[in-house]
């Protein structure tokens, strides 16, 4: 199956867009959380996830929008309610099967409580992801991209698809494809979109 990993879109629609288009035929698309600022919602980006089937998982954007301090956000006119209440049942992790491989989704960390930032550097908490018995763990929350395999445990962050801030890659938003057939997984890199219209006008 051929899988697209995108994460952190903070409302970037554009950003999405050109992802999506890029990634070409996929069979999945998985979202590790994040898809809208914490009191900003974006109908755009949650209505494309949900018409897409997007295996979604709550971020701390999330969590912080259905919180108490999120409760003035969210009557917010604008914002629909079946989108809003679509969001509102979306899990913290997900544990899928595909292909008959395992496949953990989770934004930070996939132990309570969430929230901890674990970048590519982090060899030891990395290594505790992967105490975990699954093939593949995928996660944003850093918008650091990381591909790194521990023991029979691929772990992928994607980046960011919204909010570019890993200078490794020059700050450019990314996504991730996986192949569960093939084993493979490759990060892709492009600028994003709304930047790129801005030095037009």
């Amino acid at each position: 199956m051929k899988i697209g990993i995108v994460s952190d879109i903070h409302g970037n629609l554009p950003g999405l867009e050109y992802a999506l288009d890029s990634m070409g035929s996929i069979d999945r698309l998985i979202c590790a959380g994040d898809a809208f600022d914490e009191y900003s919602f974006s109908n755009d980006v949650v209505r494309r996830l949900r018409e897409l089937d997007a295996e979604y998982v709550l971020g701390n954007h999330e969590e912080m929008f259905f919180s108490s301090a999120g409760e003035r956000a969210r009557k917010d006119p604008k914002i629909d309610q079946g989108l809003m209440a679509w969001v509102a049942q979306r899990p913290h992790q997900l544990d899928l099967k595909i292909d008959n491989k395992r496949l953990l989704l989770f934004h930070s960390t996939p132990w309570e409580p969430y929230g901890d930032y674990v970048f590519p550097h982090m060899a030891a908490v990395l290594s505790r992801f992967c105490e975990i018995d699954a093939d593949y763990m995928v996660y944003g929350h850093t918008h650091s991209q990381l591909l790194e395999r521990n023991n029979s445990t691929l772990v992928i962050n994607p980046g960011s698809a919204g909010h570019a801030r890993d200078a490794r890659n020059g700050r450019r938003l990314s996504y991730c494809m996986l192949d569960t057939r093939s084993d493979e997984a490759i990060i892709e890199n492009y600028a994003d979109p709304r930047l790129s219209a801005a030095t037009q006008v």
